[in-house]
């Protein structure tokens, strides 16, 4: 990626010790940090690199006995997929007479962008146990409520977005300042009781 001027950052978020102390080398997890203007570059590089890799694909290989429903779904669901399938699953639907022109791959991308930057379904049950717990001024009231006040995710283009409505952000608002009260409440009370004993 330096050769081509993207900057990134390699995170190692691999386990210190594995859990069954083997410390296997298949437990390493590796997260590489782009800009956002970087995205669009740094796919492109993988797309062409994993291009002409056509022939290492082996009889085998899972793909090749998808429908062409199953293909045409990692096409549209290509953030859920690795690069080569994704080019795997566009030149088997060419080899079966179906095809996908630039266009409508470019629109499906931007389809399933617009669907994953959708909000998540109001948590009710969370809700109520944020505030819940904010009442009895634990923690977890307050941990609730800053996750939905909070909680962001990041698009396959680099766009960060909320992940939760603004009316469910706001009710974690509420539930940080409820819990951040009832907690001064309940230490304040504590204090009163044991001087007072």
């Amino acid at each position: 990626m330096k050769e081509n001027n993207i900057e990134y950052i390699l995170e190692d978020n691999s386990p210190s010790l594995d859990a069954t102390y083997g410390n296997t080398e298949f437990s390493h997890d590796f997260r590489v940090k782009l800009r956002k203007q970087d995205f669009e570059k740094a796919d492109a590089l993988l797309l062409n690199i994993y291009t002409n890799q056509w022939q290492a694909v082996e009889e085998d290989y899972y793909l090749l006995d998808f429908t062409d429903e199953e293909l045409l779904e990692i096409i549209t669901k290509r953030d859920e997929w690795n690069q080569f399938d994704y080019l795997l699953a566009q030149k088997l639907l060419k080899e079966r007479g179906k095809e996908i022109n630039p266009e409508v791959v470019s629109l499906l991308r931007k389809q399933r962008i617009k669907a994953l930057a959708k909000t998540e379904e109001s948590q009710k049950a969370l809700i109520y146990m944020g505030y819940y717990m904010g009442i009895l001024g634990g923690f977890l009231g307050i941990f609730i409520g800053w996750h939905l006040l909070k909680h962001k995710k990041t698009l396959p283009n680099g766009d960060v977005v909320y992940a939760y409505s603004l009316t469910d952000r706001k009710h974690g608002n509420r539930m940080v300042i409820i819990g951040v009260i009832f907690l001064l409440f309940w230490c304040l009370i504590r204090i009163l009781q044991v001087n007072l004993s």
